[in-house]
């Protein structure tokens, strides 16, 4: 053999050797590839599964709010009316005050103390409260509406309610009209 057919033998072998490194380097390119798509499609799913599971947090949220406000909106629908009917209330007692004073009115009283006692069971049960309060308990400006203060009449009634001007009330949860009290200085 001739160094001219040694080198064509040579090139062919270098060539075939090529085409094999070729070849498996495509291979494992395409391994490669197959592994990072693989990678990718994992990784794509991990964020679609992260972005329902808050959806659905969110939703599950949304349900919720709406639920509590459908059933807070039913509890004070009624709050506007009653607010309206808070002074009749008022005038009711203050009536009755009166009546009490005047001996010869006892059958007026009876039939007054009856209506007022049907508005007030009435207004009960849509869910009208009185916030109770008396002479000697603690101010709170959170609950209470000072009108004014006075000279405490006795040194333990200092910064605490001296007097209940009017009477307030609660819708459920909801103060509809803060009492309104003297507190003593």
């Amino acid at each position: 053999m001739s160094n001219k057919d040694k080198d064509e033998v040579l090139d062919d072998t270098q060539d075939q050797n090529q085409d094999v490194t070729s070849t498996e380097n495509d291979d494992n390119f395409e391994a490669a590839e197959e592994l990072t798509i693989e990678e990718q499609l994992h990784e794509d799913l991990a964020k679609e599964k992260d972005k329902f599971m808050r959806l659905f947090a969110e939703f599950e949220n949304y349900k919720r709010r709406t639920s509590k406000e459908r059933i807070d909106l039913f509890k004070t629908a009624s709050q506007d009316v009653i607010v309206a009917m808070l002074p009749i209330l008022d005038d009711f007692e203050r009536a009755l005050l009166h009546i009490e004073e005047d001996k010869e009115a006892e059958e007026m009283r009876k039939g007054v103390l009856l209506i007022y006692n049907k508005l007030l069971n009435t207004l009960n049960q849509k869910g009208l409260q009185v916030i109770e309060l008396s002479a000697g308990d603690t101010f709170d400006a959170d609950v209470h509406e000072a009108i004014t203060q006075i000279p405490a009449p006795e040194e333990g009634l200092k910064g605490k309610i001296v007097d209940v001007v009017e009477k307030g009330y609660k819708l459920g949860e909801k103060i509809i009209r803060y009492p309104k009290v003297v507190i003593g200085k």
